[in-house]
């Protein structure tokens, strides 16, 4: 079977799936991707690009379109309950090497990715069956379609994990903390920077990067064993206001802009961790098989490079989708569970005192966040 007459189902249109759904039609291969939202997500905050990622990008013909996207973020200010600035944030404590809207990302993988699969949105997968030669898949909508393979791009609560693997509960790892994103009006005039507050157990910050445009922000509260319900966001801003409730700084401002906004996202920190990404025909990409949390900075290029190890390895003409798979994990391993230590540590410190000017420097000077990584050597499997 030649590799265009293989095919490849891909659940999830974000920035993992949308990358494989490029490298898997430079492969050679029948690609469709199904997405529950109605179109390409384009809410959340910004994204950061490290090492291999950048190489990535250049690969796909994408980085100087990137890099032109750049908020070139500058120092952030930390302020009290009363907005008076007491320390300064470097941006190479917070930030990669490259920095861009997850909207700006998304679209720009999209219209690379557009021409090269099949798209089914607003639709999920319903039902997993496989056997020794391909996946039945089934459909909320009522559409039952078979498949050479399925990855599941899905995300932290990825449906496909979910009906491969077993329940959520199995594999997910909360790290304690909560997190609202929403955009608004730049009222505070930011141009490149950005303001952060911090009090016990609660943290809030907010950032621009053009003046004259939306600004986002960000509202972080810790939190043990958290029920709720994922398709509810009334809810979800109601617990985010009652816990804000009374705090200073731009707070009743940003409660209030947050109630009315139409790009709402809510969703606990959390780590995906299991002791292999494949079952069968089955394989995880991304968040739904290896998610660092946001508190490492590392789940964006995690699912560049991943998406495109998997597809180079499914595209060699001399690997079957067993081998591929296993040589995709032993690659990807090693670099994920740094990551994922530097997710547990960014946890464990994100809601203590706020450092002195003199750490905060240090921290930029070493830029252990930045530089302290398991590096992947990225096979050249496409011409660059």
């Amino acid at each position: 079977m030649t590799t265009k007459s293989k095919k490849v189902l891909i659940s999830g249109a974000g920035v993992a799936g949308l990358a494989l759904a490029h490298w898997l039609d430079r492969g050679g291969f029948n690609v469709t991707v199904v997405e529950r939202a109605p179109a390409v997500r384009h809410g959340g905050y910004a994204v950061d690009f490290r090492g291999e990622a950048l190489d990535v990008l250049d690969r796909m013909d994408l980085l100087e379109r990137i890099r032109a996207l750049d908020t070139e973020m500058g120092e952030a200010a930390m302020v009290d309950a009363e907005g008076r600035q007491y320390a300064t944030l470097p941006a190479a404590v917070f930030a990669g090497d490259l920095e861009v809207p997850k909207a700006d990302l998304t679209r720009l993988l999209h219209a690379a990715a557009r021409d090269s699969a099949e798209y089914l949105f607003g639709d999920s997968i319903s039902g997993v069956e496989q056997d020794a030669d391909g996946v039945n898949v089934a459909f909320e909508s009522g559409l039952s379609r078979r498949f050479d393979l399925l990855i599941g791009a899905d995300g932290l609560h990825s449906r496909v994990r979910s009906l491969t693997f077993g329940p959520e509960e199995r594999f997910v790892r909360p790290l304690g903390i909560c997190t609202a994103i929403f955009s608004l009006p730049n009222h505070l005039g930011l141009h490149h920077t950005g303001q952060l507050y911090v009090s016990p157990g609660k943290a809030a910050n907010m950032f621009a990067g053009d003046s004259a445009g939306r600004a986002r922000a960000a509202l972080h509260l810790a939190v043990e064993d958290l029920e709720y319900d994922r398709d509810d966001t009334d809810a979800q801003r109601r617990l985010i206001a009652e816990r804000f409730d009374g705090e200073g700084w731009e707070i009743p401002r940003l409660l209030t802009e947050m109630r009315a906004a139409e790009d709402f996202w809510f969703d606990t920190n959390a780590q995906v961790i299991m002791d292999t990404w494949s079952d069968g025909r089955v394989v995880l990409l991304g968040d739904a098989g290896y998610c660092a949390a946001p508190t490492s900075g590392r789940g964006t290029s995690q699912a560049l490079i991943g998406a495109y190890v998997l597809a180079g390895e499914l595209a060699r003409p001399d690997s079957d989708h067993t081998t591929a798979f296993t040589a995709y994990e032993t690659t990807m391993r090693p670099f994920v569970t740094e990551h994922q230590a530097v997710g547990r540590e960014g946890a464990e410190r994100f809601f203590l005192p706020a450092p002195s000017q003199e750490v905060l420097d240090m921290l930029a000077a070493n830029a252990p966040e930045n530089t302290r990584t398991e590096a992947v050597r990225l096979p050249d499997y496409a011409p660059r």
